[in-house]
């Protein structure tokens, strides 16, 4: 049985969000911050701001693509009001 996070990170450099998902958050998080991940290396440094457990892969890849979608977008936003009324 495996471990999986969904999370969000939310670049510093220009406010917008990244949504995915890992086995291992602490080492995700240091390759996002440090450019090795393409997608992400023209945005740096990112915060954490919200994640997800789960202990199954296949739910973590749904709900990774969920949180992409335009109704996905808009519970992070509701989940993370207070948060992003003080940024």
């Amino acid at each position: 049985m495996g471990k999986y996070f969904v999370y969000i990170l939310r670049s510093k450099f220009d406010g917008k969000f990244y949504t995915g998902f890992t086995s291992d958050i602490d080492k995700r998080m240091i390759d996002h911050n440090s450019g090795k991940v393409i997608s992400t290396r023209k945005r740096v440094p990112f915060e954490l701001v919200y994640f997800e457990f789960g202990l199954n892969l296949d739910d973590a890849v749904h709900r990774e693509k969920y949180l992409k979608t335009t109704y996905g977008k808009r519970f992070i936003k509701q989940r993370l009001k207070n948060y992003l009324a003080n940024k």
